[in-house]
């Protein structure tokens, strides 16, 4: 049953133009980075609880991510993490933030993420189930929170205190508000059987609020959701969904994922050029797709575009499977070729010429 709430603060444009964004882009290094969890955890609750917090391990690849060049990483936080402990959260915040600047590293931070299992749980999290990628990764919010509004104070509230908290912190760099919001049904379809009634309705009606709470935090960074699906995003475009168009619409940089051929991966930058902000690919990087660091990082350096890959050290998440496991476990031989992650448990690249690639990146002209 959903309760009637106050009528909500819904931001009709982004809260920079696209000329401050430009600026404020132009100042930046050249971002490289990859999607961070340590190998030692599964999800973010995993991740972030303070009985499996994991600052060396932390350290440890951080360090390693630094030596390859990366200055950036895109890191997932979960609303029950806050709503069971939000100081003791903060905290840990603290600490994964001080580790990374102690790296040169700064931090996008994921308020929200709409992929994999909608039933997020505290607590001790599964086991990852052998040879499946990303087994264990959860939602936030859950889909019993999405489909009750009478939980959405409590998200408004984390929004705003985790935005407040770290809106004028240097050693964070982008506010990406929702991951992925009108994705459904991950693990080819697994999960779908557990998802919120009309989800992709209530979400395209939640997340320009969530837009508007955190402008009303005034942080001195941009806010941005990142585009995903469809095969025109153009400003004309007619097939841009409810989600797309708030995204595309209040967002101050454009952030994007793209998984195919190089072509491809031109073809999204170019139609995102049309709206005159700067572009960031916040996932890329799945070999067996066709999305490799050989091709995307020149691209990226030649249109002048900012790159996150999915992956970095290969652990519990298990994302070096492909996401076909869902279906066919590689539980007695691993994928022929790694899907993401760029780095062995142990340090040793995937593929040395890789590290090589990431390396001189930044460097580049």
């Amino acid at each position: 049953m959903t309760n009637a709430i106050a009528t909500p603060t819904v931001p009709q444009a982004p809260t920079w133009s696209a000329q401050r964004a430009q600026a404020w882009f132009a100042a930046q290094p050249r971002i490289l980075g990859a999607n961070f969890i340590p190998a030692s955890a599964i999800n973010q609750l995993e991740m972030w609880q303070a009985e499996t917090f994991d600052a060396e391990r932390i350290d440890l690849e951080l360090g390693w991510a630094a030596a390859l060049g990366m200055n950036t990483m895109r890191v997932f936080l979960h609303d029950l993490l806050w709503a069971q402990d939000a100081e003791g959260f903060k905290q840990r915040i603290d600490s994964y933030l001080a580790i990374a600047a102690r790296h040169g590293i700064r931090t996008m931070l994921v308020l929200f993420d709409s992929c994999w299992d909608p039933r997020p749980a505290l607590g001790t999290q599964r086991a990852p189930m052998p040879g499946i990628h990303n087994s264990g990764w959860v939602q936030s919010p859950g889909a019993k929170q999405l489909a009750d509004q009478s939980s959405y104070p409590a998200l408004r509230a984390y929004v705003e205190d985790i935005v407040t908290s770290y809106g004028g912190d240097d050693r964070v760099w982008c506010w990406d508000l929702w991951n992925e919001p009108d994705n459904q049904g991950g693990g080819m379809g697994y999960y779908l059987q557990f998802e919120a009634k009309d989800k992709i309705a209530l979400v395209a009606q939640l997340l320009p609020q969530v837009f508007g709470w955190a402008q009303a935090c005034s942080p001195s960074q941009p806010l941005t959701s990142g585009v995903w699906i469809g095969e025109d995003w153009t400003p004309e475009s007619a097939t841009l969904n409810a989600v797309q168009q708030a995204q595309l619409a209040l967002s101050d940089i454009l952030t994007f994922h793209d998984y195919s051929w190089p072509e491809k991966f031109l073809a999204r930058i170019q139609q995102l050029q049309a709206y005159e902000r700067p572009l960031v690919c916040t996932e890329y990087m799945a070999r067996g797709m066709g999305s490799t660091f050989d091709a995307d990082l020149v691209i990226a350096r030649v249109e002048n575009v900012g790159l996150i890959n999915w992956g970095f050290v290969c652990g519990k998440s298990q994302t070096n499977m492909p996401w076909d496991s869902w279906k066919n476990p590689y539980t007695f031989n691993p994928p022929s070729v790694w899907f993401h992650d760029v780095l062995h448990t142990d340090g040793k690249p995937y593929r040395e010429h890789e590290a090589e690639l990431l390396r001189q990146h930044v460097k580049a002209s």
